[in-house]
């Protein structure tokens, strides 16, 4: 085993027993979610200490992480980019955004660039309804956002500008 298998294999099991010990009732649901929130993903080496941690065969804790689309089950790219299209932000124009990003980025839908070094995200509110409509890229909230300062704001990002 790798010292940095092995060093996932610890932190995994770290973050499992600080789980047990702010929840009343553990999961194995529970326990992958807490393992995403401080990994950003679920390696295997986290999967395999939530089947020990919970007393289920690995197949067990995979059924459930590959049920839930939601869960990352590789490394997240270096920046996420979100799109509100939520009410608000859809009437204020978030589609002609959406579409000037996804030009930037060379996607036809949400996902992972082919590089992977960006994931564009669909979010149905970011909760910032009076700039609208708004971007969130890295955690950084930008609105209200033209289509063209959304697709300047993506080529900065990932180091476009001027191609």
């Amino acid at each position: 085993m790798t010292q940095e298998r092995a060093g996932l294999r610890q932190q995994a099991r770290e973050i499992l027993e600080s789980h047990r010990k702010s929840q009343s009732t553990v999961t194995v649901l529970s326990c992958l979610l807490a393992l995403e929130d401080h990994l950003g993903w679920l390696p295997e080496e986290a999967i395999d200490e939530a089947a020990r941690f919970n007393n289920v065969s690995t197949n067990d804790v995979w059924a459930v992480a590959s049920f839930y689309t939601n869960f990352r089950l590789s490394p997240p790219p270096a920046h996420t980019i979100e799109v509100c299209w939520g009410p608000t932000c859809h009437i204020k124009g978030a589609m002609a955004v959406l579409a000037h990003i996804q030009d930037a980025l060379h996607l036809n839908s949400e996902g992972d660039t082919a590089d992977g070094g960006v994931t564009l995200k669909y979010n149905t509110c970011l909760g910032a309804c009076a700039q609208a409509p708004v971007v969130m890229a890295d955690h950084h909230l930008m609105g209200p956002a033209s289509p063209q300062e959304a697709a300047e704001l993506v080529r900065r990002l990932v180091g476009l500008a001027g191609d």
